[in-house]
């Protein structure tokens, strides 16, 4: 994603400031519903509805044990304790780090932070309009705090997210910056 890549130090100086850090990857097989590549005729970004779903088609991405599904080799992973894989079954996609899109399978995230006493979440990474609004409006129905690290993501539409942010706020998220957090 453009200008991704720009959060890699803002996220890698956020990280010291909290005692339990996770993260959550795309992990689609090649075959996966979500790729354009696999509609016939479809192009990237086009909408269509899958299994009674509508669906967002994307370029391939994150394909499993490929380069593109690697984090970024600047990314400091040595304070995450855990990688919440999402988006392997090959049949629904999930933006979120809790639930698939359709809310049938949990990841297992929601139960790791409860266990490990965690009740204030911090989120930062790509796409602040998908992956990142979808994973904060589920911790927030899962009871959690939710505050955005506004400086510490990058949306694909900036016009779009701006709305969601909105949407977001009136359900109860924060948004922050990594001054603030590191003062």
């Amino acid at each position: 994603m453009p200008g991704g890549d720009e959060i890699i130090p803002v996220v890698n100086q956020v990280q010291k400031q909290f005692d339990l850090v996770v993260a959550t990857q795309d992990w689609h097989p090649q075959n996966h519903m979500s790729f354009a590549s696999n509609h016939a005729g479809k192009k990237p970004f086009e909408e269509t509805e899958v299994a009674g779903m509508q669906q967002t088609l994307w370029p391939d991405h994150c394909v499993q044990n490929s380069e593109g599904a690697e984090f970024h080799p600047e990314l400091k992973m040595q304070k995450v304790e855990a990688i919440f894989r999402k988006g392997m079954d090959t049949e629904i996609d999930s933006y979120s780090g809790f639930y698939d899109n359709g809310h049938k399978k949990s990841t297992g995230l929601a139960g790791y932070l409860r266990e490990k006493g965690a009740t204030d979440l911090y989120f930062c990474g790509l796409a602040a309009d998908v992956c990142v609004y979808f994973s904060i409006k589920d911790a927030l129905k899962e009871g959690f705090s939710a505050a955005l690290i506004e400086d510490a993501t990058r949306a694909l539409d900036d016009d779009k997210f701006a709305e969601m942010k909105k949407e977001l706020e009136e359900l109860g998220m924060k948004v922050t910056n990594s001054s603030k957090l590191t003062q």
